[in-house]
């Protein structure tokens, strides 16, 4: 699916092209892609311009959303397909996502592109393959890039995820010569894609699930003796698991992980927001 290459808005950003047009100046100079570039727009009264192309002003837009040229006119960053699923901006300019209002990145403290490197640092990707279970939008994925991976194969579940992915300049394109043909991104489950994985056939592995309650197949014995068929011995694993309130939910789900990671055959060990475990 090919990558937009159009401008994204936020209401900040739309308030500042008018607050400029209105003042009279004939330029605004500034990030129409969440802050990965920084150019100039030529302002005129009915219209303005970036990269050879005018639009049109948008009307009043809503907090917490981005928007895209849909080529009529400035449309959300989101789907309706069951759960709402929708692109969010943070003050890092890396967006996170939402479904159904589910935060599903961690955003408070830090970009969410700052706390994937350091994770995915926790299994130093340098020269090798590298398995990103849940792709999301692809944080690990660029990260595991910027650190020299040999080649990184990523599953994607969720068809809108995928769709979130092309319209979010931050996620990395598999087709771009940046890329170097080192990433495989392929839109399928991995709690059953993995089956067909080769034995010890990765460097290390990064998982990334949804919480427990949507996702628990891919927490089960089942499928971590699946990561542990396919990970090379002394290869290492990160598991976020996030930190999940032990009073409301009854489970102390970071420390069920490390028992069940280490009954398929890892040594485990809790680390960050979740679980570092190497292959015995």
């Amino acid at each position: 699916m090919p990558h937009y290459s159009g401008p994204l808005l936020t209401r900040p950003i739309a308030e500042a092209l008018l607050a400029a047009r209105d003042a009279g100046a004939g330029e605004w100079t500034g990030s129409l892609d969440l802050g990965v570039s920084s150019g100039n727009v030529l302002l005129q009264a009915g219209a303005w311009q970036w990269r050879d192309q005018r639009y049109p002003y948008p009307s009043t837009l809503k907090d917490r959303t981005i928007y895209h040229w849909d080529g009529d006119g400035f449309a959300p960053v989101s789907r309706y397909a069951g759960s709402l699923i929708k692109l969010v901006p943070t003050e890092w300019g890396a967006p996170t996502f939402e479904i159904d209002g589910i935060k599903m990145l961690p955003t408070s403290k830090e970009s969410p592109v700052t706390d994937a490197r350091r994770k995915v640092t926790l299994v130093e990707p340098h020269g090798k393959v590298v398995l990103d279970t849940c792709g999301g939008l692809g944080y690990f994925a660029a990260c595991c890039l910027e650190a020299g991976v040999a080649h990184l194969h990523s599953f994607e579940k969720n068809a809108d995820v995928l769709w979130l992915r092309t319209l979010n300049p931050w996620s990395p394109d598999p087709d771009a010569p940046t890329s170097g043909g080192r990433l495989q991104l392929t839109h399928a489950d991995v709690s059953q894609a993995i089956a067909q994985l080769a034995d010890a056939s990765v460097d290390a592995l990064l998982h990334d699930p949804p919480r427990f309650g949507i996702a628990g197949e891919l927490y089960s014995q089942t499928f971590y003796d699946q990561l542990a068929r396919v990970l090379r011995r002394g290869g290492r694993l990160f598991h976020y698991t996030g930190s999940p309130n032990k009073l409301t939910s009854g489970r102390d789900v970071p420390r069920e992980v490390v028992k069940r990671l280490e009954k398929a055959g890892f040594k485990a060990q809790l680390a960050l927001d979740g679980v570092l475990a190497t292959r015995r």
